[in-house]
């Protein structure tokens, strides 16, 4: 068995933490990757409540940091879907908060990045996308679907657009969940190769030592690279369900 400590993959795996019970052959249990959400959830509300319960003129970083979270979120979604988009705002700005949140935490050696399973990934893509259509043809009605037909388009080539609009929507999900996912995925599993080497050569004696320099100042670059690599992957998530969220409230081209 491969030792966890360089073990790349061992950072990804998720196991029980304690068993909640059974219901119908399906086991519920509260597992790292829910643990470590719910944590989320909560410094995010701690972060918030703390941040703003003082509210004065003069703002403390913490307010100033509560307020660039603040107008980063709503200029995004005001210059992408308009004023009218700002009614999705606690919606954009949870999903940013979260997402951003969860890929910095992951950082932390020994913690888990959620948002490297394409589970959650997945589940916050659908969310957006269901959003959009739930949204659209509540407002809309059917006009919402003159976003597959864009208008003017001469009728002999109108089944092939809308065929290509139909599979261009429903790519967003994939795409969507898939960047997040594999950025994470990937950039953790480098980053915790090199910690390895780290490891296994020290273990080799003095020489080790100096051999373990090169990957060391790797570890620290790629460290680094991850942390901004983890904000704007949390900011073009952000970006794409505004862009998402505007089809919903204007479907015509």
């Amino acid at each position: 068995m491969t030792d966890p400590a360089v073990d790349p993959i061992h950072q990804f795996q998720i196991h029980d933490i304690f068993t909640l019970g059974e219901v119908g052959g399906v086991k519920f249990a509260m597992t790292n990757s829910s643990l470590f959400m719910i944590a989320i959830v909560v410094l995010i509300s701690a972060f918030l409540i703390l941040s703003t319960s003082g509210r004065g003129l003069v703002p403390t970083r913490w307010q100033s940091a509560a307020e660039l979270m603040y107008e980063l979120v709503a200029s995004t979604l005001r210059s992408s879907a308009g004023t009218e988009g700002m009614r999705f705002f606690p919606f954009v700005f949870s999903i940013f908060a979260f997402v951003l949140t969860a890929n910095v935490l992951g950082l932390v050696p020994y913690f888990m990045t959620v948002t490297s399973h394409l589970v959650i990934t997945a589940a916050l893509a659908l969310l957006v996308i269901f959003t959009v259509i739930v949204y659209g043809l509540m407002r809309n009605g059917l006009g919402f679907f003159k976003l597959f037909l864009p208008s003017g388009l001469p009728a002999a080539i109108a089944p092939f657009i809308a065929i290509i609009e139909v599979l261009s929507f429903l790519s967003r999900p994939v795409s969507l969940s898939l960047r997040l996912f594999g950025n994470m995925l990937a950039g953790h599993i480098v980053l915790k190769v090199f910690a390895g080497f780290i490891v296994t050569l020290t273990a080799a004696g003095v020489g080790g030592w100096f051999a373990g320099i090169l990957p060391l100042g790797m570890t620290v670059a790629l460290t680094a690279l991850e942390t901004l690599v983890a904000v704007l992957q949390a900011y073009v998530f952000t970006i794409l369900t505004c862009v998402y969220l505007n089809d919903a409230i204007h479907p015509s081209h």
